[in-house]
């Protein structure tokens, strides 16, 4: 009798830990559909510049009620993307047109073919007034959300093309004389990853800070990758987009480089091309020197 309550312990530990195992990222507990937002109080969401790169938004709170709210945590709740941990704060809100707190959201949801719809989402605040103890309240946003939309059609956009083929910039890049200023010169690569289909790169854009000219001239399409090809590598010219020192004090965009791309003759996507930080700071020290601005 023993030995079977033991058995019986052992197994359901077992259980437990598989079951641990198999939960690689724990879902936060739902908001409490019970409890509805204070009078005046009202959460939406927007994207900053510098917030592009860092995958997060901000929650925009408006508060025109009477209570001062205290938050101590935000997130976003949305079937187009992966949940995450919420957003730790401890920021008293009394009366205001709008104060942000910022959010990281998770990776879009997508499938190797298609963009899918937007599912409905949320921002999921909790909060305490005077001595309540802290709970959750579903904030509900317009759907389907113009800015969610975008952020998932460009994730899937890219996470289409990625099954065929991956971008990325080379590694060498040099200067040579062009006109009044300098031109830095160097290669995005593509690289087959499946399929043979054919990989046209319709255009290669520059950012807030580099223009980017395909080399040779401007001609589009700039290149295919053949059915039968595993690698392609575009030669590119950079020069800067703008030359003052504020573009150089604000470079939250500076290498998200995007690039239009078509398989198979099919519809053109597009993706961000990110050059590794030693490639950045090339094209950093290339534009300080062919724009004269100081180290």
């Amino acid at each position: 009798m023993i030995f079977g309550r033991t058995l019986a312990a052992i197994m359901t530990v077992t259980s437990i830990a598989a079951l641990t195992a198999c939960s690689r990222t724990p879902r936060p507990a739902p908001a409490d559909p019970t409890a509805a937002p204070p009078a005046g109080l009202t959460i939406g969401i927007a994207q900053y510049r510098g917030d592009e790169p860092a995958h997060r938004l901000q929650a925009t709170v408006r508060n025109q009620g009477p209570h001062t709210v205290r938050f101590t945590a935000v997130r976003l709740e949305s079937g187009s993307f992966e949940p995450l941990p919420p957003a730790a704060f401890d920021h008293t809100i009394g009366r205001t047109p709008r104060t942000d707190l910022p959010m990281p959201y998770g990776r879009a949801r997508c499938n190797p073919t298609t963009v899918p719809e937007p599912q409905p989402s949320a921002v999921i605040a909790r909060i305490s007034l005077g001595d309540q103890p802290p709970h959750d309240v579903r904030f509900p946003l317009p759907h389907p959300d113009p800015l969610l939309s975008r952020l998932l059609r460009a994730e899937c956009e890219a996470h289409i093309i990625r099954q065929t083929a991956d971008f990325a910039f080379g590694d060498e890049w040099t200067h040579h004389e062009g006109g009044e200023l300098l031109a830095l010169r160097g290669t995005l690569h593509v690289t087959r990853r499946g399929g043979t289909s054919p990989v046209t790169i319709q255009d290669v854009g520059g950012t807030t800070h580099y223009t980017v000219d395909p080399r040779p001239g401007k001609r589009r399409p700039i290149a295919t990758l053949e059915g039968n090809a595993a690698e392609l590598a575009i030669p590119v010219e950079i020069t800067p987009g703008r030359c003052d020192a504020h573009a150089f004090a604000e470079a939250k965009k500076a290498y998200l480089f995007p690039v239009w791309v078509s398989i198979a003759g099919g519809e053109t996507r597009s993706l961000i091309v990110t050059p590794p930080k030693k490639t950045q700071d090339a094209m950093l020290a290339y534009a300080r020197k062919a724009c004269g601005v100081p180290g």
